[in-house]
């Protein structure tokens, strides 16, 4: 019988000697915990948790099959016989909670971060320092052996199989593009030549494991970058890759160089859906699609559209473990969603430390963050129902706490609320959803409209404080003016902005109020079509290469100046893998981002501000003060007074750049942590 709400997505793939129970596969996403020898009962814990949600195929994070091949020195890697054993702590779990998994085989190429890198030709990544070597015709020979050796060692450690990175601008791709790929041997040229690297390796390794034995190849099918492969030859390469042996076709978007958003949350859901689409006339294994796919219903009208045979999607199981049971039990409204916010994941990563989730924190901490009931049962009063106390009043009753929720607006939210105004922070929503969707199902008791002192909470036993921040007042001569409101009026529509704006402070918030400002209509990252016009990616290749058209951006609603007082470029402590994105966007939009600016006085001509030391004046309608919060903290300080016992989280503990990821992780842990 089929599933009443999703029946492609829950419909079994037959594989032949194997049967997948579902259409979704969890994507290779590294983590960290694949580097170290002693991290590996965590990464078996991370996903066992994985496969008891139900998940059909699992792909670990990318593991080196030799030296030459590290994403960075001493990382993830299977050559050596004696790297068998910690494998089959992870294959061992993932079988136990009865699922399977594949190890994904990455050889990083020109994007190693190593000085013993290599790559078909010796030209340099536009992302990495070091230039690498280029192979001998002996060097492919070894790095083809390589793979082979790594898959044997993968089915010796249990695995059910391997993924081949073929994408994302590593060794593989690097061989198959013509951009760089400038060797005149039998591995470069055309496309036939250079394809035969990615066709070696899938033919070598199928002779080498056997039949019933998974190859997943990840192929590069949209490159994004100038002089890349040409639609034909991405339909060669995959025609080809069939006839070698590989069991299933994975889409990979983009380069990592590429100047193009592909997987953050700005990027409309399942935007690149339809190049997988466009292929599978010409092959007959199961097509994988990807990226921006993390809720039922999207991947659900992706299969029924007939446009793939599974979607693969990776952070949505940081985010939530068990998506695949919630949604087959119909419980979608309790999937925790993965807001594709890259603060806590691919952020993370890029700074050398472990993954885990802004919405979930206990990913790849499952064995640390362990939520249990409690002993002795408390009540316990949250204060403040922004992301900080909405995660304290749900891990509190999951912990059997009876929790009343205080929140002194007439909504849940905090800052939130603010954030899912922002174009392309949407997915927000979805977030909102889940806590209110568990804080009922839990029987917390919510009160709005609450506005609650130390001694209406004398009958509690703890008060975690959540009570937030307030916008920054700055000393500025005429701040009182009618011109000058702050960013919290703005983005609750208590001011009508005019025209021609200048925004005082340009960290996170003041780039998310220009983007809020510049933007009319629909959102970009609501219609799938406006955003590819504007950052030009063409799905049906049009007499180009590499999927790249000139982008077509619709005008500015506004004239807006985002002014900082340090000097440098505005943006540049923003996040490592999304703050490139901010900046494109604000200067596509033409906005004008100023740094060392000293601001002078505000007044009916406009901001008079110093750049430089050249003085001028900025004919604004409204200057907008994003210039930072302060801690709401009072009633902490009452709560001391009176000898209660009590938590402070969140932005009422610490008022920096607003932080979710902090306040959702300060939450479960203080939640945890009460006795």
């Amino acid at each position: 019988m089929s599933h009443p709400h999703y029946p492609h997505l829950f419909t079994p793939l037959n594989l032949g000697y194997c049967e997948l129970p579902n259409r979704v596969l969890m994507g290779s996403m590294h983590t960290g915990l694949e580097d170290k020898s002693k991290d590996f009962p965590k990464l078996a814990k991370y996903f066992a948790e994985r496969a008891e949600g139900g998940v059909g195929l699992i792909v670990t994070g990318g593991f080196a099959p030799n030296i030459v091949g590290w994403l960075k020195p001493f990382g993830g890697m299977m050559k050596f016989p004696w790297e068998v054993k910690k494998h089959r702590l992870v294959t061992d779990a993932v079988h136990a909670a009865g699922g399977r998994i594949c190890l994904q085989i990455l050889h990083a190429g020109r994007y190693g971060y190593s000085p013993l890198q290599v790559a078909p030709s010796r030209l340099k990544s536009p992302i990495n320092p070091f230039t690498p070597k280029a192979l001998t015709a002996r060097g492919v020979e070894n790095q083809i052996r390589s793979f082979v050796n790594s898959a044997v060692l993968a089915r010796e450690a249990g695995y059910d199989g391997v993924e081949i990175m073929g994408s994302e601008g590593y060794l593989i791709n690097e061989f198959l593009s013509p951009a760089t790929n400038l060797r005149t041997d039998d591995f470069g040229g055309d496309a036939a030549k250079r394809m035969r690297f990615a066709v070696e390796i899938v033919r070598r390794v199928r002779e080498a494991v056997g039949k019933d034995f998974i190859i997943i190849y990840r192929l590069s099918m949209i490159d994004l970058v100038p002089g890349a492969n040409a639609w034909d030859e991405v339909v060669m390469q995959a025609q080809a890759i069939e006839d070698a042996g590989a069991t299933i076709i994975n889409t990979g978007i983009g380069w990592h160089e590429a100047r193009i958003p592909t997987i953050a949350t700005s990027v409309p859901r399942a935007a690149f859906t339809g190049i997988t689409a466009r292929l599978k006339p010409h092959v007959s294994l199961p097509l994988v699609t990807s990226n921006r796919i993390n809720m039922p219903e999207t991947a659900e009208a992706v299969l029924s559209n007939g446009e793939a045979d599974m979607v693969s999607m990776a952070r949505p199981f940081l985010a939530d473990s068990h998506w695949i049971h919630k949604a087959k039990n119909g419980q979608r409204d309790s999937i925790n969603t993965c807001i594709a916010c890259n603060q806590a994941c691919l952020d993370h990563v890029f700074e050398g430390k472990n993954a885990t989730c802004l919405v979930n924190p206990r990913a790849c901490r499952e064995t640390e963050i362990i939520v249990k009931r409690a002993s002795s049962p408390r009540r316990v009063a949250v204060v403040g129902a922004g992301p900080a106390g909405l995660s304290a009043a749900v891990t509190a009753a999951e912990c059997g706490h009876a929790v009343t929720l205080f929140e002194g607006r007439d909504e849940l939210g905090g800052q939130f609320n603010l954030a899912m105004k922002i174009p392309g922070k949407e997915e927000f929503l979805e977030t909102m959803r889940y806590y209110r969707t568990r804080l009922d199902a839990l029987n917390v008791d919510v009160r709005l409209n609450a506005h609650v002192n130390a001694d209406d909470l004398a009958d509690f036993d703890h008060v975690v404080v959540a009570t937030g921040v307030a916008p920054r007042v700055i000393s500025l001569d005429g701040a009182d003016h009618p011109k000058v409101v702050d960013y919290q009026q703005v983005l609750r529509g208590e001011v009508e902005v005019g025209k021609r704006v200048a925004i005082v402070g340009a960290g996170g918030i003041g780039f998310d109020v220009s983007e809020f400002l510049v933007h009319e209509g629909v959102s970009p990252s609501l219609d799938a079509a406006l955003w590819r016009e504007e950052w030009g990616v063409d799905l049906n290749y049009t007499d180009n290469r590499g999927g790249l058209k000139k982008p077509n951006v619709e005008p500015p609603a506004r004239e807006v100046w985002l002014l900082q007082r340090t000097d440098g470029k505005p943006g540049a402590k923003l996040g490592k893998t999304t703050g490139w994105i901010h900046r494109a966007t604000l200067k596509q939009k033409r906005v004008h981002m100023l740094g060392g600016v000293t601001y002078q006085r505000v007044d009916d001509a406009g901001l008079h501000i110093d750049v430089g030391g050249e003085s001028k004046v900025l004919p604004v309608d409204h200057v907008v003060i994003c210039a930072g919060q302060v801690s709401v903290r009072s009633l902490a300080d009452d709560l001391e007074a009176a000898g209660k016992s009590y938590s402070i989280i969140g932005g009422a503990d610490v008022a920096a750049e607003l932080d979710a990821k902090r306040a959702i992780e300060q939450g479960v842990l203080t939640a945890i942590a009460i006795a």
